[in-house]
């Protein structure tokens, strides 16, 4: 009988880029690379913050990475080197649940560097 992955296993990863073919360039790379199963890349987001003392808004778009424990420092320096923005956003949560079937799926797209 093969085990079923444990969902602390698995990561949700979130940053934004700033525009479409920027996040479709990201997400891109890193499937391919197989340092993240999935990414969601979710257009019309504003973000408001703080940046050099001053509050910006500006139109970005969300990504939404789905990775292993084993691949996140792996994802985290493949990430800030393709991305162009010179603090991007990375955020790591720990899945705390999951489909069994999604999960295993997940585990067998993500292929850590060794």
């Amino acid at each position: 009988m093969t085990t079923e992955p444990a969902p602390s296993e698995f990561r949700l990863v979130v940053t934004t880029a700033g525009a479409p073919a920027e996040a479709e360039r990201i997400a891109t790379r890193l499937v391919e690379e197989r340092l993240a199963a999935c990414v969601n890349i979710v257009p019309g987001v504003t973000s408001i913050y703080r940046w050099e003392g001053k509050v910006h808004r500006d139109p970005e778009v969300l990504l939404l990475l789905k990775t292993t424990d084993a691949a996140l420092d792996a994802l985290r320096a493949r990430l800030l080197e393709l991305h162009p923005y010179d603090t991007p956003e990375f955020l790591a949560f720990e899945v705390a649940s999951g489909a069994p079937d999604y999960l295993g799926w997940l585990a067998d797209s993500v292929e850590p560097p060794d």
